[in-house]
């Protein structure tokens, strides 16, 4: 049965909308479609055609470090993103992994209800930020009908978002609504990094490969080019490529366990544990924490600067167009973002860096059991789709001693290693951001994946059962 907590969800499920799970297999190209249809949707909704009714023409950045987790646009129908939906994700999962609340995800009354409060808590969150991005003046002052016009859009748009997210989820499309738009939105930043044309600083065009052209064709030096701060440079260039094969490495490396099938005598298989074992929930859930960390207390600074408790979790000062962090938690939980910074701020630097890999293994560990991706539910699985391995009876505790020898050692170890790769990488100046490139190399391999198991799920009817269709 589920948790008194859960329980409290019952009645309302009746009411919220939602996306039915498919009766039938749908076929691959009809999950094509509609993935292809979600992330239109997505792109449409960030684009400056979309942009809020109401809002002043030219509205200050305020929170460009959060736009990559959250795949938020400024000033859009995709203002907020997808930061309510992950936020309440993040929530939830903490409560459920430190047992504060009672769900069993075996079961499917638990996860239907699981499902139910992640999205009554994610538009509870849409309208907390949307109500904060208002009152905290970040369009200005406002009549109290446009605000209320504002806040409307808002809610709407962080509610399309989360049924396009569910369509995903729920077997209409591949993967995750999240992932895709997480990828599409560090898809943008990096081509914009690379192309973009509008002036950045005395080297030329805020896009690298603009900026040499010009550099070259005035035939001047590229030195300048190499560390422009935190505009684009070539080590930054250098870095993100360097950061794509490292990743894409690291997600091939993984220890294979033997597999036999009973229903089919002499046929052999291998079952994969991957070194980044939780792939890059992690790291979105670290990432998204200080996220939140960062919206509220730079909220809470401007309410009231002044105030001890509030500088604790933050305080920010004036650099260039944009205010950054200059102290408190917020400043030891937001990147130095350039090699410039690192060498200038060590300290904040090596205490992010800290911050980020202690966060990753928590995360990780806590995903095993609330993502069933642990021994025993694993063990559970292969034994029900008939799988044993060689040389041992065919018993789920037989099983799961043999994966308790590999999957949490090597899901501390993927913690730890995705979040050196997504802290090193941001102090070198890579594209998109190291977390946005680590979640991006993380997501398109996913991709690929899905992909080869479709595949192998049409060409083997068997395989259903394993891969869970």
């Amino acid at each position: 049965m589920a948790g008194r907590f859960l329980n409290l969800f019952k009645p309302i499920a009746r009411f919220i909308p939602e996306v039915k799970a498919p009766e039938r297999r749908v076929s691959f190209n009809e999950k094509l479609f509609w993935t292809a249809i979600a992330l239109i949707i997505y792109l449409v909704m960030s684009s400056n055609a979309c942009r809020l009714y109401g809002i002043p023409s030219t509205v200050e950045e305020r929170f460009a470090p959060l736009r990559i987790i959250f795949a938020s646009n400024r000033g859009t129908l995709m203002e907020l993103g997808i930061g309510p939906i992950v936020t309440a994700g993040l929530i939830l999962q903490l409560l459920v992994g430190s047992a504060m609340i009672e769900c069993d995800m075996s079961k499917p009354e638990d996860r239907a209800l699981f499902t139910t409060a992640s999205k009554v808590l994610a538009i509870i969150l849409t309208g907390v930020q949307a109500s904060a991005y208002i009152i905290s003046g970040m369009y200005g002052t406002l009549p109290g009908t446009t605000a209320i016009i504002i806040f409307l859009q808002l809610l709407a748009a962080g509610f399309i978002v989360l049924l396009l997210d569910e369509l995903i989820q729920k077997g209409w499309g591949f993967g995750s609504g999240i992932s895709l738009f997480i990828m599409a939105g560090v898809a943008q930043q990096i081509f914009l990094q690379c192309f973009d044309t509008s002036p950045a600083d005395v080297h030329g065009s805020n896009g690298i490969f603009i900026a040499l052209a010009q550099t070259l064709m005035r035939g001047q030096p590229i030195n300048g080019l190499l560390l422009r701060g935190n505009f684009p440079s070539i080590v930054g260039l250098i870095a993100t490529i360097a950061a794509f094969l490292v990743i894409i490495y690291m997600e091939g490396v993984r220890v294979e366990l033997p597999l036999s099938y009973a229903g089919y005598r002499g046929f052999r298989s291998r079952y994969p544990i991957k070194l980044l074992y939780v792939s890059n929930l992690p790291v979105i859930f670290a990432s998204a924490l200080f996220a939140n960390i960062y919206f509220f207390s730079y909220l809470l600074w401007r309410w009231d600067s002044n105030n001890p408790w509030i500088r604790l979790l933050g305080w920010y000062k004036r650099e260039g167009n944009q205010e950054v962090p200059a102290g408190g938690l917020v400043y030891y939980v937001t990147s130095p973002g350039n090699l410039t910074n690192v060498i200038n701020e060590p300290l904040r630097a090596i205490g992010y860096l800290a911050i980020l890999i202690v966060f990753c293994v928590i995360f990780s560990l806590t995903w095993l059991e609330v993502g069933g991706l642990g021994p025993s539910t694993v063990a559970k699985q292969l034994v029900d789709a008939g799988m044993q391995i060689p040389g041992y009876r065919r018993s789920g505790k037989a099983v799961e001693q043999i994966l308790k020898r590999y999957i949490p050692a090597v899901t501390v170890l993927g913690g730890i290693i995705v979040g050196l790769i997504a802290g090193l990488s941001d102090f070198f100046g890579v594209f998109g951001s190291g977390i946005g490139i680590l979640l991006s190399v993380g997501i398109i391999y996913q991709y690929y994946e899905i992909l080869v198991r479709e595949r192998a799920a049409e060409m083997y009817p068997a395989f259903r059962r394993i891969f869970g269709e």
